[in-house]
């Protein structure tokens, strides 16, 4: 089509001038959005854009205008996603766009047509580009960064803004973000990084999302609209009483009563649960309905295909395992064959001894029926089957963990959340706002379903508040998560020198943030300066200068505090003694207080809880305990009274006869007055010499004779005041300014310290190169190990094992019983790992940084066995790990192993290192190469 060929039906409809944008809207059978068209057009102007947008809005489609235009132009484009699962479908999907031959995958442990003008990546690996000075970015035009907002995780989230802010500038950048409600912050900081971007942010959903509730298997609208003018939703009252009516019959179930006697129970038995949902399978009173009775009643109502998120991958697992149990088909025999035959021809090239380990049988029997599970635990070929399957509608149910919400494209007809609580890698924690909605966002199918359902599982326990409160709460601010790196610092310092490298780490979002905080306070900290140039007009003196008097008088005044504090507490403490050396017949005097007057003491329990107590008989027969509270000076005995060998102090005759005792005493013997007790310890003389030396100065200051020196003195104190109150505003803006670059800084120091960096920090040496090639969490353990040869001597098998500890973190803390080891060599390096983890440590506290995470040797003992050829049934036998886990870790293992051949000057270690992968690089490991 030429350009002076009329409009096509395609760019009428979507607005575009442009030809290559109208041309790339006439390959899609629906027309664009508006927040779409003027990404476009951004992106045809040859601006950078931000988009932000709820999940399933098309927020993609974008970024795949990017790679287009790319296409047409002879430029390249990168496409990244934070995931590997997500750079596959995404890989898929562009395949089928524009062929194979334009376009390539890179993840890592995959290359694929990897100098495509299209290129899908994770991120680090183009982070990785960038440090190496890779040819593959000449001609690159186009950054498309999926999930952007994920720079908000606390573990990989800094890999996004080193790319973003070391791109070079003639790059465009196209950032995909769900909805956050600080874009135009975010966009501001794109803006001053990279430049002219557009920031656009389109909150409305596509398919409308209904919020619901499931009691028991009855699903009620957690919110109505009652016609009433209010910002706030109001909670759906018919929600309320059938909550209140199961919560009254779980109590009257736990005390015996039934609250239907004559129902059956169990699998066959039906009551009806109210409503027009028809008959329902019966539960106990106050409990939830069993995963199969969920599926069911979905299935009822025509809210199927559903994901229902269960933040537990064990939990995924029995979820089918009862399904299976229940009998629970939800497609047809026909379809259920065509999908066995399809995965059979899927898993050909796993070796079939490993079947039954991975869970294959149970996996394939499930998806037969129409369901499955999906979680990170899974074997990657599995995870993608099911995304495939129920992504064209062929399996009805999927139980999942979060990891499927970020990003990967499976849209559902409903989203089901058995709990609002997971385990966030510390605790067990409520999730966020930001969460329900990325979870709840992934139903309703656009183009499918007129109307999405989020359903919130109700259990004791669960408020409908909550769930309002996560429905309908819109503040989702992103976060950085920026931390600069070992391996960062010498990459940068290698690339453009240590200033330069401290330049760019203040362009981060991190320290974008933390200057923005400090705005308000820098206003407060300008109008305390004002004011306090005006308190010191009026403060000023004809006589002197009465600043300096006024801090004369200051420094006085804390002295004489000070002198007070320590003389109250020697008294105390003086006090406390003498009250644990009073013995039974002591009389003594309480000079004040609840106790005042004179008193016996008598014998009583000095034990736990009363801190060693006397106890006494007052003059009117009273038992008491005498505390430190009671006195405030030493307490010494005025006399002594025999206590008759009868005495009780229980017995109130005892008591009376003993207080008369006591009254008779000091009227034949007048008691002496207690004398006054003066702390012993020589501070009360030094302190009293300093206060009289600053008296004297005080008196002979010029301003001592002032006649106005009271009223200057009230403008000093205010002065003061606001003085002080000022000065910690400026120790929070400099808490919080320039601190990425105080932590690269520090990070530099440490390096060159160890030899990674020259003295002065400013060049990298030969033992930084091999740094610059370590990209793992413990970059510099790594690269310590390296250095001290503390593996050379190991064999394969052995080096697998031992370098599985620098990449292993176990998901719970699994007690102090120590790991199995599989031999001498391999305890040797990991005790030799220890001691030189435990210095970095040590280092790294003494610099103020953040001390890096211990070894953890948890799979060494797996990893040997099958780096040195195990069966994988037998390697898993005793271990905790779930087939897919083993093999994530597996492929860690190689990722890590192939940076240290790399990274090595040891011809033998490199060797080694490549055994080692090819040792672990096999079997189900091998076989599932593309993830």
């Amino acid at each position: 089509m030429s350009d002076s060929a009329p409009r096509t039906d395609a760019s009428s409809r979507t607005g575009f001038d442009s030809t290559h944008a109208a041309r790339f809207a006439e390959e899609f059978d629906f027309p664009f959005d508006e927040f779409q068209v003027r990404g476009i057009d951004a992106v045809q102007a040859g601006r950078s854009v931000l988009v932000a947008a709820p999940t399933g809005a098309g927020k993609t489609i974008v970024g795949e205008f990017a790679a287009y235009l790319a296409l047409q132009t002879g430029r390249k484009t990168f496409y990244t996603t934070p995931i590997k699962a997500l750079s596959n479908q995404k890989f898929t999907d562009l395949v089928a766009r524009h062929g194979a031959e334009n376009v390539g995958l890179l993840t890592g442990d995959s290359s694929i047509n990897g100098e495509a003008p299209i290129v899908v990546m994770t991120t680090e690996v183009l982070r990785n580009m960038i440090y190496a000075g890779s040819k593959t970015l000449d001609r690159l035009g186009f950054v498309v960064m999926d999930e952007v907002h994920y720079l908000a995780d606390r573990f990989r989230g800094a890999v996004w803004e080193e790319v973003i802010v070391q791109l070079p500038p003639s790059v465009q950048l196209v950032s995909l973000s769900a909805t956050v409600s600080n874009a135009e912050e975010f966009g501001d900081w794109l803006r001053e990084v990279r430049g002219d971007t557009d920031v656009i942010v389109e909150e409305h959903r596509p398919v409308p999302l209904w919020q619901q509730m499931m009691v028991g298997p009855q699903l009620f609208d957690l919110f109505v609209d009652d016609g009433r003018e209010s910002d706030r939703l109001r909670i759906n009252p018919h929600l309320l009483q059938r909550i209140s009516q199961v919560e009254s019959a779980r109590r009257n179930d736990r005390h015996g009563r039934r609250e239907d006697a004559g129902a059956p129970r169990g699998r066959r038995g039906r009551i009806r649960g109210g409503g027009d949902r028809g008959p329902v399978r019966a539960g106990r009173p106050g409990r939830g309905p069993s995963r199969p009775e969920v599926i069911e009643a979905l299935d009822r109502d025509g809210l199927l295909p559903a994901i229902t998120f269960i933040f537990s991958r064990v939990g995924c697992e029995a979820a089918v395992s009862q399904l299976l149990a229940w009998g629970t088909t939800l497609i047809s025999e026909q379809a259920g064959r065509r999908i066995r035959r399809m995965v059979e021809e899927r898993v050909a090239d796993l070796p079939e001894e490993d079947l039954a380990v991975l869970g294959y049988y149970d996996f394939v029997e499930g998806l037969s029926r129409g369901f499955a599970a999906h979680h990170a635990g899974m074997l990657p070929t599995f995870r993608e089957i099911v995304e495939e399957l129920f992504t064209d509608g062929q399996i009805k149910a999927v139980f999942a963990t979060e990891t499927l919400a970020l990003g990967i494209n499976m849209p559902a007809r409903s989203v089901v959340l058995e709990r609002l609580v997971k385990y966030n890698g510390e605790t067990h924690a409520d999730i966020t706002p930001a969460e329900f909605t990325q979870l709840t966002g992934r139903a309703g199918r656009r183009g499918i379903d007129f109307e999405g359902h989020a359903v919130v599982l109700w259990a004791p326990g669960v408020d409908p508040d909550a769930v309002a409160g996560l429905a309908s709460t819109r503040t989702y601010p992103l976060r950085s998560s920026f931390v600069p790196s070992s391996n960062m610092a010498v990459n940068l310092v290698a690339q453009v020198g240590r200033w330069r490298a401290r330049q760019i780490l203040e362009q981060s979002f991190a320290q974008f943030q933390a200057d923005r905080s400090v705005v308000g306070i820098t206003r407060s900290i300008r109008r305390n300066d004002e004011a306090l140039e005006g308190y010191a007009d009026a403060m000023r003196c004809h006589l002197g200068d009465f600043a300096e008097y006024a801090a004369l008088r200051r420094q006085l005044s804390t002295l004489e505090k000070s002198a007070a504090k320590r003389r109250s507490a020697s008294r105390r403490a003086a006090a406390a003694v003498s009250l644990g050396e009073l013995k039974p017949g002591d009389v003594v005097q309480v000079p004040d207080g609840r106790r005042a007057g004179y008193a016996v003491v008598i014998p009583g329990q000095r034990g736990r809880g009363t801190g060693g107590d006397p106890t006494i008989l007052t003059l009117d027969a009273q038992v008491r305990r005498l505390a430190e509270t009671d006195v405030r000076d030493v307490v010494e005995p005025v006399g002594q009274l025999p206590i008759p060998k009868s005495f009780s102090a229980r017995s109130p005759r005892s008591r009376r006869d003993l207080a008369s005792s006591l009254r008779n005493k000091l009227r034949a013997e007048p008691p002496p007055k207690p004398g006054e007790h003066a702390d012993q310890d020589g501070t009360d003389e030094s302190l009293q010499a300093e206060v009289d030396q600053l008296r004297g100065a005080l008196q002979r200051h010029p301003c001592h004779d002032c006649p106005y020196r009271e009223q200057h003195s009230r403008w000093a104190e205010r002065w003061w005041k606001l003085r002080q109150e000022t000065d910690g505003l400026q120790r929070q803006v400099d808490k919080r300014t320039h601190t990425v670059a105080r932590t690269f800084d520090r990070i530099c120091d440490l390096l060159a310290e160890l030899g990674y960096l020259s003295a002065d920090g400013e060049q990298v040496t030969e033992q930084g190169t091999m740094l610059q090639r370590i990209y793992a969490e413990k970059d510099l353990l790594a690269a310590e190990c390296l250095q001290h040869d503390v593996w050379r001597r190991l064999d394969a098998p052995s080096l697998a094992a031992v370098v599985s500890a620098l990449i292993y973190e176990p998901r719970r803390d699994g007690g102090s019983e120590a790991p199995k080891l599989p031999n001498d060599q391999v305890r040797d390096a990991l005790a030799e790992m220890g001691r030189i983890t435990h210095g970095l440590r040590e280092s790294q506290r003494r610099l103020g940084l953040t001390p890096m995470g211990e070894p953890d040797p948890g799979i060494a003992w797996t990893m040997h066995r099958w780096a040195a050829g195990g069966r994988l049934e037998t390697v898993l036998r005793d271990s905790e790990l779930s087939a897919g886990d083993f093999v994530r870790r597996c492929k860690q293992v190689v990722d890590l192993l192939d940076q240290i051949a790399a990274a090595t000057q040891h011809e033998g270690l490199r060797s080694t290192a490549r055994t080692a992968i090819d040792g672990v690089l096999r079997g189900v490991v091998a076989a599932d190469r593309l993830d």
